[in-house]
């Protein structure tokens, strides 16, 4: 009996990228929802993160890869063609990642058995051959490429496509703020606010997260710098009642259990509040857990304070999850501004006379942001931020929210919509 042929090099890593692109493409799941079940079967850690980092890479450059794919065959590929998702693997590989021709031939066309294997080669040989090229900067989808530019400006896109090049810095908030100084020389990195470090891809991409200074004593925890806005706020002192609505994946819980604060921490994934739980037991924090639907739950108090980081399309967070453009349910939001809008009313009943409500959302969609904070509740103004009050150069809208958008700040950061809101006495 012959022997079988030796394994190829970097192939696993490829079918896993392709379950990853189909299930995101094809199916629209998110792409770290998808990974447990795509990479399944995958042994070696060092394939599973490149399976990982080729289909992000793809999200990345989606448009331009397509271009390039379009102008080597006769007639264009159908979008979710198995054909298409391996040349986008394979171009990616070469284009972005320095895979060298010979093994972006060796690794595609396994992944197109009984398919158009001899299209496949013919379109590789001919980009290749031709020395193609991606731009410096990625294109946006059109949906976005046109909606950013009208909502924001031109300049604004232009930046948001820039940011899209790249995986971005890490950035993690510390337990204990006195300690940043510390913590940003033990991590390599740099300081943009107290309590903050970011660390630089290059490290980032170079191991585990888990084997970093600090994570195993909890001593900080992943969110960017944007997303800690929200909490840095809300100002809440020490032994105030504070909901965090939405808590889930919790890092704004850790914050304000980090403060000393009374937290109930609310969402209605008893999946995703099993992070925050283990996030609060590696940090040393507490809070109190509560697994419910927020148009139903009610509470036993009324609270000082109120937090929600409502549910929303999440395009803010496309430089670090890059498929957020690409799926489907990004399209239509009137879902959601509509649950948003309710999760709204409803925290204005659980809020004590003279309490504060933070209102949030990593959306770039002015309707789930600044459109929701104008629907002025009659027993719940807003109250306008001042300029004084906001850190990192940041200055209130017109309306006196804030705004975060990509390049406001140097290396970048993820697109937020904060609004503040005073129960009257």
């Amino acid at each position: 009996m012959a022997n079988p042929p030796p394994p190829i090099p970097g192939l696993p890593a490829r079918r896993g990228a392709l379950k990853l692109l189909m299930a995101v493409l094809g199916r629209g799941t998110p792409l770290e929802l998808a990974i447990d079940q795509a990479l399944d079967g995958i042994a070696l850690g060092n394939d599973r993160a490149l399976a990982r980092h080729l289909a992000a890479t793809v999200l990345r450059w989606l448009p331009d890869l397509d271009a390039l794919i379009d102008s080597a065959t006769p007639k264009p590929l159908p979008a979710d063609a198995r054909a298409r998702m391996v040349l986008r693997i394979a171009l990616a590989g070469w284009l972005k990642l320095n895979t060298p021709p010979h093994a972006v031939v060796a690794t595609a066309l396994p992944l197109l058995e009984g398919g158009p294997r001899r299209l496949a080669h013919g379109v590789l040989g001919t980009l290749i051959r031709g020395e193609a090229a991606l731009p410096e900067t990625p294109h946006l989808p059109d949906l976005f490429a046109i909606r950013w530019a009208m909502d924001w400006g031109p300049a604004m896109a232009e930046a948001a496509a820039a940011s899209l090049a790249d995986e971005p810095a890490t950035d993690l908030t510390l337990r204990d703020p006195a300690e940043t100084a510390h913590w940003a020389a033990a991590l390599e990195g740099v300081s943009l606010a107290p309590g903050h470090v970011r660390v630089p891809r290059s490290k980032a991409l170079g191991g585990q997260i888990t084997d970093w200074p600090g994570f195993a004593e909890g001593a900080w925890w992943v969110q960017d710098l944007a997303a800690s806005l929200p909490v840095r706020l809300l100002a809440a002192a020490p032994g105030q009642s504070v909901l965090d609505m939405c808590a889930a994946p919790g890092g704004k819980t850790l914050q304000l259990a980090a403060s000393g604060c009374a937290v109930t921490a609310l969402d209605v994934s008893e999946a995703r509040l099993a992070r925050v739980r283990e996030n609060l037991a590696r940090t040393g924090l507490t809070a109190t857990i509560e697994a419910g639907d927020a148009l139903r739950w009610t509470p036993d108090i009324q609270f000082d304070h109120i937090l929600l980081d409502a549910p929303c399309s999440a395009t803010g967070i496309f430089r670090r999850h890059p498929d957020v453009l690409h799926l489907k349910g990004v399209r239509d939001i009137a879902p959601l501004t509509m649950l948003q809008a309710a999760l709204l009313r409803r925290a204005a009943a659980w809020l004590k006379p003279g309490g504060t409500l933070i209102y949030a959302t990593c959306s770039l969609d002015p309707r789930e942001g600044e459109r929701i904070a104008e629907r002025v509740i009659a027993e719940l103004p807003r109250w306008p931020f001042e300029a004084s009050e906001l850190p990192l150069g940041l200055m209130p809208t017109a309306d006196g929210f804030v705004r975060t958008l990509p390049g406001g700040i140097d290396g970048g950061w993820d697109g937020f919509f904060i609004a503040r809101f005073r129960k009257l006495g």
